[in-house]
């Protein structure tokens, strides 16, 4: 073969074999391409997956703070469930005590008539000590009954502070100035009284002395002998002179 014809043989083999490069290279590059793509694809793929769990972690760690904070609510409710519970407790007892209050007030306004009726029924059977005063302090205690601006407990009070007076006039000794009756007139004296032992009165010239028979209900005239006596009595009483024996006219114990 003559050199031409190599040259010639050449240059289509060249030309043949470039051709079939050119015609493997075009699937190659799709092939690179759909690998490009399934690349990004895929790496968008996987940017999904790490959002997706990335807010699952959140939903995740959501979801835990809501448990919890429902748990801690009904820990919370149940708390105020019993303080509900006890403070309703505490209501129907008040309630009772209110409903016990108003039936004892029933009770009470009729026993309080009847203590002022018997304290007065004592003032008058007792020893005649500051009378009229005493009888004043129960017709005070009548009024008090009818004001509706004073509560029944502060009735009660002062009822009782009445019956405690009382009670004090048979353990002191006092003096004080006044007048009796005798032979129907008018006396001016001063009055000594031993608790309710003794009861004596003594003329304001202190020429004559009277004992109270409670018997009798009437003043009864002292003999000389009682009259030093019914004298220092007063003066002690007084706190004019100090405290001694001094005799006195007692009824005796039957």
């Amino acid at each position: 073969m003559s050199k031409r014809t190599q040259i010639a043989a050449s240059v289509v083999g060249a030309i043949a074999l470039a051709s079939t490069s050119i015609a493997f290279a075009n699937p190659l590059q799709d092939v690179q391409k759909e690998e490009q793509k399934i690349v990004r694809d895929a790496a968008k793929s996987q940017e999904k997956i790490d959002g997706l769990l990335e807010q699952s972690q959140e939903l995740l760690a959501e979801y835990r703070s809501v448990v919890d904070q429902t748990e801690n609510l009904k820990i919370y409710n149940d708390y105020l469930a019993g303080l509900v519970a006890d403070q309703q407790r505490g209501i129907d007892s008040l309630q009772r005590q209110i409903d016990s209050i108003e039936e004892t007030k029933q009770n009470i306004v009729p026993l309080m008539y009847k203590m002022i009726d018997s304290l007065e029924q004592f003032i008058k059977l007792d020893v005649p000590i500051n009378l009229q005063e005493r009888l004043d302090r129960v017709e005070r205690l009548r009024d008090l009954m009818t004001q509706s601006n004073v509560t029944v407990s502060e009735q009660f009070r002062q009822v009782l502070d009445a019956y405690s007076i009382e009670n004090e006039y048979g353990r002191r000794i006092s003096t004080n100035e006044g007048s009796i009756s005798v032979g129907g007139s008018s006396v001016p004296v001063d009055f000594f009284n031993l608790g309710r032992t003794s009861l004596v009165a003594l003329t304001l010239d202190q020429s004559a002395a009277y004992v109270w028979d409670n018997g009798a209900r009437e003043w009864q005239s002292l003999d000389d002998s009682y009259l030093g006596s019914v004298v220092t009595a007063v003066r002690i009483a007084q706190g004019l002179e100090p405290e001694d024996l001094v005799k006195l006219p007692i009824k005796a114990a039957e």
